[in-house]
């Protein structure tokens, strides 16, 4: 089973979203309207419709480069 991370904070359509933790680790990097959103996880859990989660926050956004 692939663990999950509550998205909080940046874009509107990612906030509160569940995505798969792939690879695990302490960021999340999600390719997102022509660039990446970066998310670093906290140490803060929350219970969801798929068991314990824990929540990654959002803390910058990087354009792809051309």
């Amino acid at each position: 089973m692939t663990a999950k991370a509550l998205l909080e904070g940046g874009p509107d359509d990612l906030a509160g979203k569940l995505v798969p933790v792939v690879p695990p680790g302490k960021e999340l990097k999600i390719p997102h309207r022509g660039g990446y959103e970066h998310y670093k996880m906290t140490a803060r859990h929350e219970h969801s419709q798929e068991g314990q989660v824990t929540v990654y926050q959002w803390w910058e956004r990087t354009e792809v480069a051309e």
